[in-house]
């Protein structure tokens, strides 16, 4: 049995998919999938599904949300709900592997891919496409979750656009600048805040011959930052286009 939740959260058991059921239920999985193998405390759970409510009436709805996601999973896979969902002594845990929670594995294989680009930049680009192809969408794009499915996932989505910096980057490693362009353009207008994305642009634009078009991104940026964020370009943006209006060798 797998988790996904990479965007859609549903439970895939050889091979097909399944819904895992109620928006509460979902909450409790996704909450135990983003600590597998941890103990999720009850008290925890509780303040996740029910904020604004009396603890008592709570940990009893608790109680029948569990019995419900165990059932569910039963159907799904045929083995004991109990197995999977285990009660500890301060909660529940889900008893399966890191590997068969979709977002343990992209980030397993993300840091692998992060720390050839400098190293290996082919490999790198390999590892970080693989990674990056296991996204479906927002992670828990169909969790009402609290505060803690929130954090979770806006860690996740992080990851994800640190992940694509680390791809873009192992492909100028590559030479491969013309072929990344567009897709530095989507991600500058998407995330104008990360100026990384600008930087790449910037110089990708440069090695294509394209210098006007790089400088260009380069006010683009610094507009953006004061307009919105009342900030100056950072030192690696400013640096660079120091660089491009110099020629310098080290651009290549």
């Amino acid at each position: 049995m797998r988790i996904q939740i990479l965007g859609p959260l549903f439970v895939e058991h050889e091979d097909q998919p399944h819904d895992i059921g109620s928006a509460k239920s979902r909450t409790i999985l996704a909450m135990l999938s983003l600590g597998v193998g941890l103990p999720v405390t009850v008290d925890q759970l509780v303040d996740e599904l029910w904020p604004d409510s009396a603890t008592g009436n709570a940990r009893n709805a608790l109680q029948a949300n569990i019995v419900r996601l165990r059932k569910r999973l039963s159907q799904i896979t045929g083995e004991s709900g109990d197995q999977i969902v285990r009660t500890t002594s301060i909660g529940y845990v889900l008893a399966l592997p890191s590997e068969a929670i979709d977002a343990q594995r992209f980030l397993t294989t993300a840091e692998q891919g992060s720390r050839a680009v400098g190293t290996d930049p082919v490999r790198a680009a390999e590892l970080l496409g693989t990674a990056l192809r296991m996204w479906r969408g927002p992670a828990l794009l169909d969790v009402v979750g609290g505060p803690r499915c929130r954090g979770g996932a806006t860690s996740l989505d992080e990851r994800r656009l640190a992940a694509r910096e680390d791809l873009i980057a192992a492909k100028l490693a590559t030479g491969a600048e013309r072929v990344v362009v567009s897709e530095l353009r989507q991600l500058v207008t998407e995330h104008p805040e990360r100026e990384k994305f600008s930087e790449q642009l910037m110089l990708a634009l440069y090695r294509s011959g394209r210098q006007a078009e790089a400088v260009d991104t380069f006010h683009y940026a610094r507009r953006w930052l004061d307009t919105e964020l009342g900030l100056a370009p950072g030192r690696g943006l400013s640096q660079l286009y120091h660089r491009i209006l110099n020629h310098d060798h080290v651009l290549g």
